[in-house]
């Protein structure tokens, strides 16, 4: 990765940027970062460009809203060049004002078409409610029991005698049927009950011309006398948003009136209709293009919005631009920017020119889908420091081999490994679906690593012979049941009048050796099956964390050779690695000679490794502990090593430091943690001529005293011109260069407390990471028994009912099984088994040589601007 400077003429620069973003492998920096975003020389194009984002989002909802496809051909066209933009915002806006205008006039249409509807309903119904108000009317006209309290309101109304005739008014209207209740409570409280209200509901839903929802009404007509009751019962429908209707007192003028309105109905019916195909006319000619449109308007967009990070000459007629770039692109780079001169008809060509800095370039790591996913394991721990070894590479076998390790179980790994299957061999026609779910976006992008970890958890359970929870024959067993006392061999008999029957290895097991691959299927009848299973898996566990820790002490090495660190290496890495092998690379060891010189015969005799481990450090080695000569005099020597090289770690380095420091030779080391970087100590200057080698002249550096102060200097640039034997632009020293000024002084008191720490955290994380190991074998002993409990206490029971009883009982147990296994032996148990993975790779593994304090390499790239949503 290097530091370039950009010089692209004024009407160049759009093209240039163009093809770099269509190759992908320039991360440009903000050159105007104390200039606001709307002070900027691009910012109105911007701003047309977010105006053109807005109408192509309005056109897409209203595509969506007809439910008419998107036609997604998978092209990617070309930034479109800037007199392009007119047009497109001239299309923009015709088709913009077309679509508001049908709206805003199928929006009238359908609102009186809803009037005229609502009207329909109540000319209908209103004929029934008109007879019962008759009767109402006579029946009050002979009732004597008329008050002034039935027909007044507050006592401002006068009476009518029983007989005479009675004037009562009507208001008929519509309604939201979810409001009938509190409506008719409402009336009948603020008029005092003496209102008549009668209700019918209409068969079908409405549509509400604003929304388009459905929804459902009710027809009403409210019987009331006087004045102040009319005003009460109008004022109360406009609380309730109740629309009223003027409804004829005769039936000969409501039946007129219906008529006239069903013959408008029929007009709007057929105006609605040659307003809804002429809108979906236009957005079907829109959704052919609208994806393409929003990739055109987008990469418009970027390309304004990056050269607003670039700075102007004083000639306004040269963009400066400063960039990273991979120093293995950089031919790939020029002829982009070849491509882009030509493009836009410039007789000058741009420039790029190299330049020497101290600032950390950001770290780049080339994956393909592969690799991808895991990473992604390692960035989301700490992105790499620049040019540090990547742990992502040993994560592709070591990642799903220790998943594999706590989830061993064949059925179990074979249904995993079928979904990573299917997501990897469908991934193109899932990619095509854009499927926006989170969790699906999650499993998608590691379809590979579930893949791994279905395949090697099958591995993992051949050799734990595992099955959900059963074990196979494979192979003939390697034990042969017979009475040890008796030599007698067992019969079927036998072995149906026992409850259990003990099997003596002396005795029982065959001399031909051990079960060819994998665990003996007889263990799985065993009353100590566990005793045996957790005794090799927890040796098991030890020796794959040593293992794993061992090899990250040792790319540790890589990582100080590389930055040039000689002191790491004599008081850092060779301590390192003596401590933990004197340790436990000694336990090791024990494991496997204890596995190939103890034999079944032996196995009362065998040294406990646990005490012999504590009695160790306690130099009080027992005699039965005792099983080589030499031993507590190696053993002892070994502590003793170990514990030399703690003070090794502890204090030489800062001790030698401060040496340095006192005789005026200490030197502040550059090392990428975050600052500055030396580029003339890594691999990214590369010199392409004997004269172009001239325009890196070495950092001036003085010694004063105890300290080394590094001078600040002009950057100098290595020019690449895009004509091939033309060099332009020698020695810029204009804008955009920065003056770096390197000055450190040695503190022995922060140095030996830095070092304190690292010792301690060294040294416990090396007795706290081997017992984290452990947990390799606790989880897969969970799994196991978890397997285990589930088939006996579900699957086996079914298994022992007889008849077409247990058939059907066995269909419905079964499902219920399978359920169960796959939500929780498989999802929650694979969730729990990843994490603790995770774990152990980023806290056991890394931590022996991995930085992470980088900050990761973000082109400016067109690769995402075709995905896109209405809330983007």
């Amino acid at each position: 990765m290097t530091l370039c400077q950009l010089f692209l003429q004024s009407e160049a620069a759009y093209a240039c940027v163009s093809e770099l973003g269509e190759l992908g492998l320039v991360q440009f920096r903000d050159l105007n970062p104390d200039v606001n975003a709307f002070q900027r020389k691009f910012v109105n194009e911007v701003r047309r460009c977010d105006e053109m984002e807005r109408k192509l989002r309005f056109l897409e909802k209203e595509i969506k809203k007809d439910g008419i496809p998107m036609l997604d051909t998978g092209d990617n066209p070309d930034a479109p060049v800037p007199r392009e933009m007119i047009d497109l915002e001239a299309t923009f806006e015709k088709l913009e004002n077309e679509m508001k205008e049908v709206n805003g006039n199928t929006e009238a249409l359908k609102r009186n078409y809803l009037e005229l509807t609502e009207l329909k309903h109540i000319l209908r119904k209103t004929q029934t409610f008109f007879e019962e108000a008759e009767i109402h009317h006579v029946q009050a006209m002979h009732d004597p029991s008329l008050t002034e309290e039935n027909f007044g309101l507050l006592g401002e109304e006068q009476s009518h005698r029983a007989g005479q005739a009675l004037r009562l008014g009507f208001v008929a209207g519509v309604i939201v049927r979810e409001k009938i209740p509190a409506f008719e409570r409402m009336l009948w409280r603020v008029c005092r009950g003496n209102v008549f209200l009668r209700q019918a509901e209409i068969d079908t839903p409405l549509e509400d011309p604003v929304t388009g929802d459905q929804v459902n009404k009710s027809v009403f007509i409210i019987f009331f006398q006087g004045e102040q009751l009319k005003s009460r019962v109008k004022k109360i429908c406009e609380g309730f948003r109740a629309t009223l209707y003027p409804c004829p007192e005769t039936p000969a003028e409501r039946r007129e009136m219906a008529i006239g309105v069903m013959t408008r109905i029929e007009d709007l019916n057929t105006v609605l209709g040659q307003t809804q195909d002429h809108r979906h006319r236009v957005l079907v000619a829109a959704a052919r293009n609208i994806k393409i449109w929003f990739i055109k308007v987008r990469k418009i967009k970027a390309i304004y919005y990056t050269l607003n990070m670039l700075n102007l000459d004083v000639t306004q007629k040269c963009l400066i631009a400063e960039c990273w770039c991979p120093v293995q692109d950089l031919d790939r780079i020029q002829q982009a920017l070849r491509r882009g001169t030509e493009r836009s008809g410039s007789s000058v060509p741009s420039i790029l020119n190299r330049m020497k800095t101290k600032e950390v370039p950001p770290t780049y790591n080339r994956n393909n889908k592969f690799t991808q996913g895991f990473q992604n394991i390692i960035d989301a721990y700490g992105i790499s420091t620049y040019q540090e070894v990547n742990p992502a590479p040993w994560a592709i076998i070591s990642f799903p081999f220790l998943f594999a390790v706590m989830f061993g179980d064949f059925g179990h790994g074979f249904i995993m490994f079928l979904v990573g299957l299917y997501l990897v061999t469908r991934e193109k026609q899932l990619q095509a679906q854009k499927i926006n779910n989170e969790i699906f976006d999650m499993f998608f992008g590691g379809r590979y690593i579930i893949l791994l970890m279905g395949f090697f958890s099958m591995y993992t359970g051949l050799i734990y012979n595992d099955i959900f929870s059963k074990s196979v024959k494979l192979f003939d067993s390697s034990w042969d049941p017979h009475d040890p006392q008796t030599n007698l061999r067992y019969t079927a008999g036998t072995l149906n009048g026992s409850v259990s029957l003990t099997l003596d290895p002396n005795v029982s097991f065959i001399k031909g050796g051990p079960y060819p691959f994998g665990l003996d299927p007889v263990w799985a009848l065993s009353s100590n099956k566990i005793t045996a299973l957790n005794s090799f898996k927890m040796k098991l566990s030890v020796i794959f964390g040593v293992s794993q820790m061992a090899l990250g002490v040792v790319l540790s090495i890589v990582n100080h050779r590389f930055f040039n660190r000689k002191l790491d290496i004599y008081c850092g890495f060779i301590p390192q690695v003596i401590f933990l092998i004197s340790i436990f690379g000694y336990l090791v060891c024990e494991i496997f000679i204890k596995w190939i010189i103890f034999t079944v015969k032996d196995a009362p005799t065998a040294p406990n490794l646990l005490i012999g481990l504590i009695q160790m450090f306690l130099f009080q080695t027992e005699e039965k502990n005792i099983w080589y000569s030499g031993q507590r005099g190696f053993q002892a020597f070994l502590v003793v090593l170990a514990g030399i090289c703690v003070p090794w770690m502890w204090l030489i380095k800062p001790l030698y430091q401060r040496h340095q420091q006192k005789h005026g030779q200490y030197k502040y080391q550059q090392v990428p943690t975050g600052n500055l970087l030396d580029d003339s100590e890594g691999e990214e200057v590369v010199y392409h001529s004997d004269s172009e080698r001239s325009h890196y002249d070495p950092e001036p550096e003085v010694t004063l005293g105890l300290q080394t102060v590094l001078t600040p200097q002009r950057f100098k640039h290595q020019p690449l011109s895009v004509n091939s034997g033309d060099i332009i632009g020698q020695d810029y020293q204009g804008e955009g260069q920065i003056d770096v000024t390197v000055e450190e002084e040695f503190d022995f008191g922060e140095a030996f407390t830095h070092q304190s720490i690292h010792t301690i955290e060294y040294c416990l994380g090396c007795v706290s990471h081997t017992a984290s190991y452990l947990r390799l074998w606790a989880l897969s002993l969970a799994h196991a028994q978890l397997s285990e409990v589930l088939w006996n206490m579900v699957m086996r029971i079914a298994l022992q009912i007889d008849g077409y009883g247990g058939a059907f009982l066995l269909a419905a147990v079964f499902s219920f099984w399978a359920c169960a296994t796959v939500v929780v032996l498989i999802l929650m148990e694979g969730l729990s088994a990843f994490l603790h993975t995770l774990r152990l790779h980023w806290v056991e593994f890394n931590s022996k040589f991995y930085d992470g304090q980088g900050y990761k390499f973000h082109p400016f790239s067109f690769d995402d601007l075709s995905e896109y949503s209405i809330e983007d």
